[in-house]
């Protein structure tokens, strides 16, 4: 059998995407390896969004090229974002890559494994028109008990400082019925937790007309029609957020009151730069609705400083919305001027030790919200989904709350108490820290 190692970086978008390589290969026959040494294809899925995720990407192909010299016969497979956006610079600078693929092409990957030539690296490009359904074959490679499941491909707003849509082709989404198929399969499988993702989420189906199914429809949809124990949505525009989705969430315990909201800004001036559909009057109102329809619901956001022209009284702004509003999960970036974008040439560029030092001053600030928030938690009783051992020590185990996604979010520390991984337990919340939890099992009576 030939013997596949591969690894996936970026979102979780970027996962599914691995996850049906993988299942199409392993159909195939091919035997997928979690060591790279002794693989006969090395395959990495790469990001390609901003500087960072390059940065990450190519250091990562390099150290595959660097085993692959070691090991003849060995093909090295490179795929996704930063294939689609840098095709042309890879190709001439990549020589030891055999093939290149793009964010399309890759559902016919064991077709172009079968004809690589390895004197001339092919690319495999073309424009992004490719969505799966519920027959992609898909080979999960998350823990047994979470999986995504992708709604929707591409994106078609116009942000000046994204490349998505350039590289992920216009939004594109499943029919109701094709992800309905998908989630009874996950729900016969035992999956506790399924996280609906896509890069939009509240514009699933606007490619569909104005009488089609909209993501309301949907979400109430699977929870008709599977037992999904927890189901959690993944990522949710500011200005296309339904009262019936709210509704919904207030209603039903097994969609999880967790909102991930990137705001990017609450700046009026800066988010008109960036090109933003809204300003700072109509975020304060999607907040007030939330809280006053989903009392207990925890807001998660992301907001990048340093964007060009960006002066110290709009990061005071978003100072005072973060002491205001004291958001449960806050993700802050600098800015990167990225080629290709609208941004990439904006007059006023920020200086990088200023975006630095707006940064440490923000981040210094949800650091002590998030305390005072998880500190509320000590002496309750909270559902957690036990994840397995630590990834901090090896001694502990740990897991999630309803208000932690995986792998952005804190977790909680199970520091007493006998579970396995992907049990459901009740847990008594005994310490808190700015981003984790730590508590023992209540035991069952």
């Amino acid at each position: 059998m030939t013997r596949l190692y591969a690894v996936t970086l970026g979102c979780p978008k970027n996962r599914v995407d691995t996850e049906v390589m993988l299942g199409l290969l392993s159909e195939a026959g091919y035997e997928i390896v979690t060591d790279p040494e002794g693989a006969d294809i090395l395959l990495v899925n790469t990001c390609g969004f901003i500087q960072p995720a390059v940065e990450e990407a190519i250091d990562v192909i390099l150290d595959l090229e660097e085993i692959k010299t070691k090991q003849p016969g060995t093909r090295l497979v490179v795929t996704g974002c930063l294939v689609q956006r840098y095709a042309e610079n890879l190709q001439r600078e990549l020589t030891n890559v055999d093939l290149f693929i793009g964010t399309d092409g890759f559902q016919d990957i064991v077709q172009h494994l079968a004809q690589l030539e390895s004197n001339n690296p092919p690319g495999i490009i073309p424009p992004p028109a490719y969505l799966m359904d519920c027959h992609t074959p898909r080979r999960l490679t998350t823990p047994p008990h979470r999986a995504y499941l992708k709604i929707t491909e591409g994106c078609s707003n116009s942000c000046a400082y994204c490349m998505i849509p350039s590289i992920r082709g216009p939004l594109r989404s499943r029919s109701v019925a094709d992800i309905i198929t998908e989630a009874k399969l996950l729900d016969q499988n035992k999956i506790k937790e399924v996280t609906l993702v896509g890069q939009d989420l509240t514009a699933y189906g606007f490619d569909f007309g104005t009488k089609g199914d909209r993501l309301e429809n949907l979400v109430q949809a699977i929870l008709q029609e599977t037992t999904l124990p927890w189901l959690r949505l993944l990522y949710l525009y500011p200005t296309r957020l339904p009262d019936q989705l709210l509704d919904l969430m207030a209603q039903e315990k097994r969609l999880l009151s967790y909102l991930d909201i990137p705001l990017q800004h609450v700046a009026d001036a800066v988010l008109k730069r960036m090109k933003r559909p809204f300003g700072q009057k109509h975020i304060h109102a999607v907040i007030e609705r939330i809280r006053a329809k989903v009392p207990e619901a925890a807001i998660r956001t992301t907001f990048m400083v340093g964007f060009p022209g960006e002066t110290d009284q709009d990061v005071e702004i978003l100072a005072d919305f973060m002491l205001q509003y004291r958001l449960n999960n806050v993700g802050i970036f600098t800015y990167s001027n990225e080629e290709g974008c609208q941004a990439e040439f904006y007059p006023d560029q920020i200086e990088e030790s200023v975006k630095q030092a707006r940064f440490d001053y923000l981040m210094e600030i949800q650091s002590g919200i998030s305390m005072e928030l998880n500190q509320q938690y000590v002496g309750q009783t909270l559902d957690v989904l036990v994840e397995g051992v630590s990834e901090e020590t090896e001694l502990l185990l740990e897991g999630r709350t309803t208000f932690q996604a995986p792998g952005i979010d804190g977790c909680v520390y199970i520091a007493d108490g006998e579970c396995e991984q992907g049990d459901m337990v009740k847990m008594e919340i005994t310490e808190a820290h700015p981003y984790d939890l730590v508590g023992n099992i209540v035991p069952t009576t």
